[in-house]
């Protein structure tokens, strides 16, 4: 008897019947490359790669969507995490769980995301070890999670089924964060992945809210908002080259290097102490390379490793040297060959539309904008539907109210509800809805009192109805809106810069044979620092110190407070509001040609010298042992001058002693043929000479430097060389006026005009105020090209013509913050 197969093997698609079963012959190329598709698809879109809209996969917008679903909000208690993952697997995710309990570990994690969306308590994991198992930890949302899914209940994203089409889930959050860049992303699909670095939520807001003002922004300018990312573990990034190839083009590369400073662990042992690492090393990895080193003869100078990290004080890593070594030589080698330098490489992909694209900074935050004016439309569009359902009952109760006793009567006389009903609206002229809502009125409504509430009512609906139809009528105040909720979420969630971004150019090391040498050669150099407190540093030509003056340009933060020559491996002092003063070397402190100084890729200097307390402000650049004497002025009037000389050989120590409730607001070089000039809030300017304040040591308090009226504070402080053409600038404003809606008036005056006084007078007036103004915001004294600048850095123009000593201002194009001189 014939197969019956036999007639058509070979055959592509064949079917056939046998033993009652159906059996189809297929090819086995087009089966695999069917099959393969399918899961390329499935881990492109459903695993791997995060929506450019909220930032998240699937699998992290599940979670957050069902911890919301299960009121794990953040004034709730935890609970435990394999509820979670039991509800997200059950419900929305069929995926397993350890890949659910991954990815709300990560969620959790504070050195791995710059914003946790999810608050675990328990171990989580460190960047040495893994989590506990997930019935060991509870989770709960973060406040920051919160603003990535509210508004879920008002139509604001479009809701697909789940798995098993039982369920709906979002297709993506509203997320009033713009999450793909602030917590990044990383991800391996099928043919391509993603890795995205962490950047700073209110710089991130700052760029966003430019680009929706000014949607053909260029890349540059963005970047005056986000300079760079801002990575969790702090740490420094050398070189902005390839974030600015990221940024273009959506695909580049950085180096991040550890905070190491030098300390003297004892009177004879010097010692390296890292405080930061490179993003995701651990101190586990770093100490198991420094071992490795040196058994191979790779590093050398060291004797001994330690991690003194505790919940305390953080992360502390001290790296013992032997005795002869050159520490930085040694920080060297370790840069070269530990994690203590580690690259990143960024690219930028992600879904838009359900496509995978490769974005740079300016696609991404537009897509992001996108989404939220999408989502702000929306929501708008389903409140006004709402209220206007809301008015339409409230109108019907309130013709209902009005004859009472009539629609008592109607109702008692109908022989049921359907009739009642019917009976209401044609007596009435109510709508369905109307008399159905009135039919389920309850006797206690029926007061005066309901009446005047229901007519409040009434008039607070109509009014946010047209407040509504204001925001979808005009798409300024649409993007108005956005805006607003961005900076919002800045400010609830927004945290400091941790990461300090330089620019400097590295030159090649030694091998590890020889002595190594610093990697930036030791050049004369010249610090800038800005009014706003960011610092950058020009290299000089030895031969020609003087030709550092570029001709002056308006850009953002670009009004100098100080400059201090030196050079780059020197020492120079920061003398802060505290009255303490730091050293520190100005290595890696961005540089900048001088034809072309622009302040907005400075370092905030705070962050370079390791101040954590955001309340201290830098108010001076000083060379360390120097004979000039040192001039320091409090917002109390107190003055000081100091030699620093004979100084401590510690980081920091303190230069004037600062009474509670005091600050320094100025220091500066004051030798004896200067005058010392002084500003005041209620406009008063005094000038003496620097001769009349004796030099003190450090530890002193000063002497009484300018009368001032009770609610006065001195603003400005410096010294003019005797003989100088120096100008007086003063801006005036009101202390209670609304920020945003800031007005000032601005005037430039000779300073031969205001006469010398003596030490500890009131000096004399120096701008008359308008009846609005009630203070000086800001002052300076000195030579060269005056610049203002508002809160944000932003160049305010100042009055051409000078006016008179006492005289008023002219008004200028907003508030204003600082002044300074131009670069």
């Amino acid at each position: 008897m014939t197969d019956p197969r036999s007639t058509s093997a070979g055959t592509p698609d064949a079917s056939h019947e046998l033993a009652g079963e159906r059996i189809e012959d297929i090819d086995i190329l087009q089966e695999m490359e069917g099959s393969f598709l399918e899961y390329a698809y499935s881990v492109i879109y459903s695993r791997a790669l995060p929506d450019a809209r909220d930032g998240l996969k699937p699998v992290q917008r599940r979670i957050l969507y069902m911890m919301q679903d299960m009121g794990l909000r953040p004034e709730k208690g935890h609970v435990k995490s394999a509820r979670v993952v039991g509800e997200v697997m059950g419900k929305l995710h069929p995926h397993g769980d350890s890949s659910i309990y991954d990815a709300l570990v990560r969620l959790a994690q504070g050195f791995a995301m710059r914003l946790p969306l999810v608050d675990g308590h328990g171990n989580f994991g460190s960047l040495d070890d893994g989590p506990a198992a997930s019935r060991y930890t509870e989770a709960r949302l973060a406040g920051a999670a919160l603003a990535m899914t509210e508004s879920l209940d008002e139509n604001v994203v479009d809701f697909v089924p789940n798995y098993d089409s039982q369920l709906l889930q979002p297709e993506v959050l509203p997320s009033a964060v713009p999450n793909l860049l602030v917590n990044g992303a990383s991800g391996i699909a099928v043919g391509m992945a993603t890795n995205l670095a962490p950047h700073n939520l209110i710089e991130v807001v700052d760029g966003a809210k430019h680009l929706l003002r000014h949607p053909d922004a260029t890349v540059d300018e963005l970047m005056e908002y986000i300079p760079g990312p801002d990575l969790p573990g702090g740490g420094t990034i050398v070189g902005l080259d390839g974030v600015k190839d990221a940024y273009r083009t959506g695909r580049g590369a950085f180096r991040t290097r550890a905070k190491v400073a030098v300390e003297q662990l004892a009177p004879r042992r010097t010692g390296l102490v890292v405080t930061e690492l490179p993003y995701l090393v651990g101190p586990e990895r770093v100490i198991e390379k420094i071992k490795q080193g040196v058994e191979g003869k790779k590093l050398s100078g060291i004797s001994d490793v330690a991690d003194l990290t505790d919940r305390k004080n953080g992360l502390r890593l001290v790296i013992t040297l032997k005795t002869g070594f050159s520490p930085e030589a040694v920080l060297e080698q370790l840069f070269r060959y530990t994690p203590l330098e580690d690259s990143f490489s960024i690219n930028s992909v992600a879904l838009v539309e359900g496509q995978p694209q490769t974005l740079g900074l300016r696609e991404m935050l537009r897509v992001f904008l996108d989404h939220r004016i999408s989502v702000v439309t929306r929501r708008s569009e389903y409140r006004l539907m709402k209220r206007r359902e809301r008015l339409h009952l409230v109108e019907g109760m309130l013709i209902a109210i009005l004859d009472i006793d009539e629609v008592i009567q109607l109702i008692r006389t109908s022989d049921d509800a359907e009739s009642a009903r019917s009976r209401l609206m044609q007596v009435f002229e109510l709508s369905e809805a109307q008399a159905e809502y009135i039919l389920e009125l309850r006797l206690r409504r029926l007061t005066k009192f309901s009446r005047v509430e229901l007519e409040a009512e009434r008039d607070e609906l109509q009014a946010e109805i047209d407040r509504l139809l204001a925001i979808l009528g005009d798409q300024d105040r649409l993007r108005d809106v956005v805006a607003q909720e961005m900076d919002e979420a800045a400010e609830a969630f927004g945290t400091p810069r941790r990461t300090v971004l330089t620019g400097a150019v590295l030159r090649p090391t030694r091998t590890a044979s020889t002595a190594a040498s610093l990697e930036v050669a030791d050049t004369p150099c010249t610090v800038l620092l800005s009014v706003t407190g960011r610092a950058l540093r020009i290299d000089r030509d030895p031969d020609a110190p003087s030709a550092i003056r570029p001709a002056p340009r308006a850009t953002k933060h670009g009004a100098v407070l100080t400059s201090l020559e030196g050079t780059v491996r020197g020492e120079m002092g920061a003398i802060l509001s505290d009255g303490t003063l730091h050293r520190f070397t100005p290595v890696d402190l961005p540089l900048v040609p001088a034809a072309s100084i622009a302040f907005s890729a400075g370092a905030k200097l705070l962050d370079y010298i390791g101040v954590t307390d955001k309340h201290l402000t830098v108010v001076g650049l000083l060379p360390l042992e120097s004979d000039t004497p040192v001039g320091i002025f409090t917002r109390q009037g107190i003055v000081k001058r100091v030699l620093l000389t004979d100084l401590p050989a510690k980081p920091s120590f303190e230069v004037i002693g600062v009474k509670s409730g005091d600050a320094v607001v100025a220091a500066f070089a004051a030798p004896d043929d200067t005058e010392i000039a002084a500003v005041s809030s209620d406009a008063q300017l005094l000038r003496f000479p620097a001769t009349a304040v004796r030099p003190q040591g450090r530890p002193a308090a000063g002497m009484a430097g300018m009368r001032l009226s009770p609610e006065a504070r001195v603003v400005f402080a410096g010294a003019v060389p005797e003989g100088a053409e120096a100008r007086v600038v003063t801006v005036a404003d009101s202390s209670i006026t609304l920020p945003g809606t800031d007005v000032a008036t601005a005037k430039v005056s000779d300073w031969a005009e205001f006469p010398a006084k003596g030490r500890a007078t009131g000096g004399v007036r120096a701008q008359r105020f308008l009846k609005w103004e009630d203070q000086i915001a800001c002052a300076w004294v000195g030579a060269g090209e005056p610049r203002a600048l508002a809160s944000d850095g932003t160049a305010r123009k100042l009055p051409t013509e000078l006016g008179k000593r006492d005289g008023s201002g002219q008004p200028i194009d907003g508030s204003a913050a600082y002044v300074g001189v131009a670069p």
